[in-house]
C-alpha cells in the first residue's frame, strides 16, 4: 500500500432550491447516509458570534449597526467551520452562495483548501404546484403536528391526530400570492448560480416532486456517482 498518497479532499455539496422544495428534508438524509455536515449559513454567523471567533465578532458589530454582513466576513467563517474535523466527511452547503460573487469566493477558498463543488443540486419544482403545497400547511397549535389541506388532513377536521388538540395555525406568509412572489424571487435570484455552475460543469438538476423518498433516492445515487 502507498502511505505517500494524498487523501482525497472532502465533498463539497450545494443543494439550491425555492421554498418549500424539500432542502431541509433532503439535506438531513444527505447527512444520514453519507456522514456530511449541513452547513446553513445562518447557523454558521450565530455560532461564530457565540463563539466568539474573530470573525464572529466582526459580523456581530456588523449587525449590531443594523447592517448586512459582508461576503468576506460569511467567508472567513465558512473557512474556519471547514478547517473543523466533523467536515472531514464531507458538507452541504445550504443558503450560500446566493450571488455570482459569493459563488466566486466560495471557489478561491475551496482552492485554498485543496477541495472544489463536487456537485451543485438544483432541486427542480413546478412553481404551480409548489404553491398549492405551502399555502396548503397549517399545524396544531398544540403539539406542532403538520398538516395539509389537500395531502395530509386530520383524520377529524378540526381535532389533531397527535394531541387531540383544536387549535390549528398558519404561517401568515404561508398565502398563494405571497408564496407565488417568495417563487419568484427565488428564480430571479438563483438563475444566475445556475448559469455559473452548468458551465462549470458542476450543475445537476434533481425532479423535487413526488414522494419524499424517492427524490432521496435520486439525489443519493447523483451524490454517490460524483463524490465516489
Amino acid at each position: 500500500m502507498d502511505m505517500s498518497r494524498t487523501p482525497k479532499p472532502a465533498p463539497v455539496l450545494i443543494l439550491l432550491g425555492p421554498p418549500g422544495a424539500g432542502k431541509g428534508t433532503q439535506a438531513r438524509m444527505l447527512e444520514q447516509k453519507f456522514g456530511f455536515v449541513q452547513l446553513s449559513t445562518g447557523d454558521l454567523l450565530r455560532a461564530a458570534v457565540k463563539d466568539g471567533t474573530d470573525a464572529g465578532k466582526r459580523a456581530k458589530a456588523v449587525m449590531a449597526a443594523g447592517d448586512l454582513v459582508s461576503d468576506d466576513i460569511v467567508i472567513a467563517i465558512l473557512r474556519d467551520r471547514l478547517a473543523q474535523p466533523d467536515t472531514a466527511e464531507g458538507v452541504i452547503l445550504d443558503g450560500f452562495p446566493r450571488t455570482e460573487a459569493q459563488a466566486r469566493a466560495l471557489d478561491d477558498l475551496l482552492t485554498e483548501t485543496g477541495q472544489k463543488i463536487d456537485a451543485a443540486i438544483s432541486l427542480e419544482v413546478d412553481d404551480g404546484e409548489m404553491v398549492t403545497r405551502i399555502s396548503g400547511r397549517f399545524t396544531c397549535a398544540a403539539c406542532g403536528e403538520g398538516y395539509h389541506d389537500t395531502y395530509k388532513p386530520p383524520a377529524t377536521e378540526g381535532i389533531c391526530d397527535a394531541c387531540g388538540g383544536t387549535e390549528m395555525t398558519r404561517r401568515a406568509d404561508d398565502n398563494a400570492e405571497t408564496v407565488a412572489s417568495r417563487l419568484a424571487a427565488y428564480h430571479a435570484q438563483t438563475a444566475p448560480l445556475i448559469t455559473y455552475y452548468d458551465a462549470r460543469g458542476a450543475l445537476h438538476r434533481v425532479p423535487a416532486m413526488g414522494a419524499i423518498d424517492d427524490i432521496a433516492g435520486r439525489l443519493q445515487a447523483l451524490v454517490s456517482e460524483t463524490t465516489r
